[in-house]
């Protein structure tokens, strides 16, 4: 089958370790099941397994992905999760210490078939494109998780999404405005600032910029860089709810003071359940929500895809067709 796959790594070229071409099939396995795929989505998350990062060498090589959407050998339209939980985990498997993601013990969905377990499909919503199911499974769904499971925010609060261009935060925007938020977003990119109100924010702001009122809750991806902002911004009470650090995740200044004296919360949060996919697919399905897609090209060309991904240079989403 095609694939897009990681065959080796550079922390400063991880580029030279993709590789798209022939890989074997998914072999049968009991508990899982085969989806031929119709289309993936990219993430950061690929381009960090070709520097190195959470993908360990002697697993290569590895077919990359976490986000796809495909038929069933029943001939059902589904969405792939792609938190994998260790045999005989029950509950929530994003708490399972031994969990992993599709594409770092598993072969991932950048390929024409993905194997999974059979409890990691999430039936596909009817009008919703391929295109747009495969957006949904890792940053839609870390986004969905983020403000309506551990932001415990009620319609009506204000948001503030710290940048404004990646696939979490497009995500951030666009849920948080169907469901009642007043959102606003920082961007050191003006243009990026621009779009994210054409698809939902109330406002934008440059970066570390002063807002012209305190906010119920920050959604934090960038870490060291906007850490005091995002402190800074919120109200008494208000929570921070934290899924990534790209700029590092060690800040200049903690802010424990203030965290205490304002009674901040501080949540960690990572990807969802497949409960929470399939309640977001239906959302997403329900309002009409389309998630913004950067560029969608054949998966022959994944590594146009990778090298958009890795400049900076992407506003929503990038998806490969298969």
């Amino acid at each position: 089958m095609l694939a897009a796959y990681a065959s080796s790594q550079s922390a400063d070229d991880p580029l030279s370790g993709l590789e798209v071409g022939e890989r074997p099939d998914p072999e049968p396995r009991e508990g899982w099941t085969t989806v031929s795929l119709k289309a993936s989505g990219l993430n950061h998350h690929d381009v960090w397994s070709l520097r190195g990062v959470g993908l360990p060498a002697d697993r290569l090589p590895m077919v990359l992905g976490c986000d796809g959407a495909g038929v069933d050998p029943d001939g059902n339209e589904v969405i792939v999760h792609a938190v994998i939980p260790s045999d005989g985990w029950r509950g929530d498997e994003t708490l399972d210490p031994r969990r992993t993601l599709l594409s770092e013990l598993h072969d991932g969905t950048l390929a024409q078939q993905v194997r999974v377990p059979n409890g990691n499909l999430v039936p596909k919503p009817e009008g919703l494109s391929w295109e747009h199911a495969a957006c949904l499974s890792t940053a839609w769904l870390t986004a969905y998780r983020m403000l309506f499971t551990n932001a415990a925010l009620t319609p009506g609060a204000t948001v503030l999404v710290q940048g404004a261009g990646g696939g979490v935060a497009t995500a951030l925007v666009q849920l948080g405005n169907a469901a009642g938020y007043r959102m606003w977003v920082t961007s050191r990119d003006e243009e990026k600032g621009r779009r994210a109100v054409e698809i939902g924010a109330d406002r934008a702001f440059g970066s570390g910029e002063r807002l012209p009122a305190r906010v119920d809750a920050v959604m934090e991806t960038v870490g060291a860089a906007t850490w005091s902002h995002s402190v800074n911004s919120l109200n008494p009470g208000g929570t921070i709810v934290i899924s990534g650090a790209t700029s590092g995740d060690a800040p200049a200044k903690a802010e424990l003071t203030k965290i205490f004296f304002k009674q901040l919360r501080v949540v960690g949060s990572t990807m969802g359940t497949r409960g929470e996919l399939e309640r977001l697919a239906q959302f997403v399905a329900h309002r009409g929500i389309e998630p913004v897609v950067d560029t969608v090209l054949p998966l022959e060309q994944a590594r146009d895809g990778f090298a958009k991904m890795a400049s900076g240079d992407v506003f929503g989403k990038i998806v490969f067709t298969v």
